[in-house]
């Protein structure tokens, strides 16, 4: 089972390329998602990272995807532009699935 990143800057995609993760640059929201429905065909592909900038730019597209595919993983992370505080996204997530808040 493999990783693949799709990113908004080089920097994170040269940094997990360090880490031995495959991945891509895509800046519009028209790249990002036809390289998300490449790498979501691709039956190797365990785990999908996207930037949450990359993210962002294709929301409604990637929540869909989330609710509807058993694989790959769809995870966001921030990059060295990340504006998210982990800890208040972590909570936003539980109070969304789950309705509690922490």
């Amino acid at each position: 089972m493999k990783m693949y990143l799709i990113s908004d800057n080089i920097d994170t995609q040269i940094g997990m390329r360090l880490a031995g993760i495959e991945g891509c640059v895509a800046h519009s929201p028209e790249h990002i998602e036809a390289e998300i429905k490449k790498a979501v065909s691709n039956p190797e592909i365990g785990i999908l990272i996207l930037t949450e900038k990359a993210g962002a730019a294709v929301k409604d597209y990637l929540n869909n995807l989330k609710l509807t595919l058993h694989t790959p993983l769809i995870i966001e992370i921030p990059d060295r532009h990340g504006s998210r505080d982990i800890a208040d996204s972590i909570n936003s997530l539980v109070q969304e699935s789950i309705g509690l808040k922490l």
